[in-house]
């Protein structure tokens, strides 16, 4: 058996991280003592393996028990369990595509402040400076006269 500070080590999780997750009702097999002290066996190691593997994916705490629920159900609900996955994978995938244009807006402002810094360019980026550089780019840049 292990205590809470085992089990974090064993995990790579923080003490506080794996008090966390018992709380919530994430570690099905967690024991406790005479004194209500958190003991783990290697089943409640394992649960927490998977937790952090999940919640590392961006699963939500709520999805994840929801998850562990189903698992506790046992095989029959392997279909609502591949059904929760495929959704978290098809959320995951949304994130990517969005963090990719993040990268893809990173990669043109970094571009920008290279000319910028070799004298190729006027500073766009500053808006203290919009006011003489608005007749560059005057399709994006407010203008008092739209005010509602």
């Amino acid at each position: 058996m292990y205590t809470v500070k085992e089990a974090a080590h064993i995990t790579g999780l923080t003490e506080h991280t794996v008090r966390f997750y018992t709380d919530k009702g994430l570690v099905p097999s967690l024991q406790r003592n005479e004194n209500n002290i958190r003991l783990f066996d290697e089943e409640s190691i394992n649960w927490l393996h998977g937790i952090k593997c999940l919640k590392q994916s961006g699963m939500p705490i709520d999805v994840i028990k929801m998850y562990i629920d189903l698992c506790l159900e046992g095989d029959s609900t392997i279909p609502q369990r591949y059904t929760l996955m495929m959704e978290h994978k098809e959320a995951a995938l949304a994130k990517l595509e969005e963090a990719k244009q993040h990268v893809a807006h990173l990669e043109e402002k970094t571009t920008l402040y290279q000319a910028i810094l070799e004298h190729r360019t006027l500073d766009t980026t500053n808006p203290a400076n919009w006011e003489r550089v608005q007749h560059m780019h005057s399709d994006v840049f407010y203008k008092a006269s739209q005010r509602v």
